[in-house]
């Protein structure tokens, strides 16, 4: 059954609701300094996957009346989720599926710093070209020239806990599973505002309990211009994972027996902001960590690379301001699993399924993180699980 441990708000505070109860104390303090901003609205909530993060807490959702705090977003601005079913089944695959996995790491570019070259991008012309409104305006973000270069990152996977996945479901359908974010351009945009939500917070001697607390206010040219640049690189984040998603179906086409999508494409952001009616009022929603959970809207719970993942459906849960749980969250830090764990471990825990297994995705290993089943247990008044996925290719970069 779900708990939600609520936080009593202190003097100038307002209350903080988390679906678990099991929170590092630095989460706790964490969630409180952002429930103190003075245009916090009715509470903060706290998902069953939360965990401490830079600037806001990982598995949180803030909704705010007349100000947007970019930390909060973070810089993998727009990362989450794309999944689609297929027409296969199991006993369609082969055996032996390393071709598979080579062949979708022949195709998409991995790692942090992956490109495509200019010829094999689709639309990313014109996605590089709607960078252009934005650098004028604040031609500091190219400052080091690399803007629109990284535009064309376009169809690109990174590194870190970004992957992609073949998965078997519950009636051993075969599923296309990916995330990842804005890449580099979302990390130069989001590093950008910060700074300058920053520096606005000193020229209006404004305090915040946590510099990366900084935030925009509404009405305010730079207020505007982070929406304008934010919501273009969430644009990008989605359009990314449809290239990579349609890529993988290209190769899986090649090497696999005729088949169709079978169930509509997921594509959903865990790191974003967006305006939204919430009781009756227009509020500004950040979900770090988070995904929305309106009623009857689908969504992606992934676990980590050798555990289980969920397709859901929102139930609307006003008191979450309609939003879940993103994944399993971590337990530890990535030194701390690559300091704890051998690639023997990481063999064992991922057994059975064709994935790298060596010590560069050691701080990806699956004990590193919380687990699935308990998040998933924590929130069904937030979503009906409607898919359960176990993973049977993944590829990361």
């Amino acid at each position: 059954m779900p708990v939600v441990t609520l936080l009593q708000a202190k003097e100038q505070q307002k209350p903080v609701k988390i679906w678990t109860d099991e929170v590092e104390h630095e989460a706790l303090a964490q969630m409180r300094r952002v429930a103190s901003l003075p245009f916090i609205y009715k509470h903060v909530a706290g998902m069953p996957d939360i965990h401490l993060g830079k600037g806001a807490t990982v598995g949180s959702v803030i909704a705010t009346t007349d100000a947007v705090i970019p930390a909060a977003v973070g810089v993998d601005i727009g990362c989450g989720m794309n999944a689609v079913r297929l027409s296969l089944k199991a006993s369609d695959l082969p055996d032996n599926l390393a071709r598979v996995r080579a062949a979708i790491e022949d195709v998409v570019p991995l790692g942090a710093g992956g490109f495509h070259r200019k010829e094999q991008i689709r639309g990313g012309d014109a996605i590089a070209r709607s960078l252009d409104v934005i650098l004028e305006k604040h031609p500091d973000i190219n400052k080091h020239g690399n803007a629109r270069k990284y535009a064309h990152q376009m169809g690109t996977l990174g590194s870190g806990n970004h992957f992609i996945e073949l998965c078997l479901d519950e009636n051993d359908d075969v599923w296309v599973m990916l995330h990842s974010g804005s890449r580099g351009i979302g990390n130069m945009i989001g590093q950008y505002f910060i700074r300058l939500a920053k520096q606005d917070m000193r020229v209006h001697q404004l305090n915040v309990p946590d510099k990366e607390l900084s935030y925009l206010r509404e009405g305010t040219e730079h207020f505007d211009d982070y929406v304008e640049a934010v919501d273009w690189a969430q644009a990008y984040a989605m359009y990314n994972r449809e290239h990579m998603m349609n890529a993988v179906l290209r190769v899986l086409a090649d090497h696999l027996k005729r088949f169709t999508v079978t169930k509509e494409a997921i594509n959903c952001h865990h790191n974003f902001v967006d305006r939204e009616w919430h009781d009756g009022n227009h509020v500004w929603v950040t979900r770090k960590g988070a995904i929305r959970a309106r009623a009857g809207e689908l969504g992606i719970i992934p676990g980590s690379m050798g555990a289980k993942s969920y397709i859901v459906r929102g139930k609307g849960n006003a008191e979450s301001f309609c939003s879940c749980a993103h994944g399993a969250g971590r337990k530890m830090s990535r030194t701390a699993a690559k300091n704890r764990f051998r690639v023997s471990d990481l063999e064992r825990q991922t057994q059975g399924i064709e994935c790298r297994k060596d010590k560069g995705v050691l701080d990806e290993i699956p004990a590193a993180y919380k687990s699935i089943d308990k998040v998933m247990s924590l929130q069904t008044d937030l979503v009906d699980v409607v898919h359960q996925l176990r993973q049977i290719v993944n590829v990361k970069g």
